[in-house]
């Protein structure tokens, strides 16, 4: 497993947390910044997915 997906994996929960706080505290920039990591976490996680894909292509060939 992809290093990136691990990360991405782990920046997705961080988002959802910090998602989930601002809207129970009602602070817009903590929820759009939950937002903007869980993004980034599942662009980082596709790409570890997709290294991954290529990795075992190469290991298979």
């Amino acid at each position: 497993m992809d290093k990136d997906r691990i990360e991405g994996s782990a920046k997705q929960v961080k988002g959802a947390i910090k998602e989930a706080a601002g809207k129970v505290t009602g602070d817009a920039k903590l929820e759009s910044e939950g937002k903007a990591d869980k993004a980034e976490g599942k662009v980082q996680n596709a790409i570890g997915g997709m290294k991954d894909a290529v990795r075992d292509a190469v290991d298979k060939a």
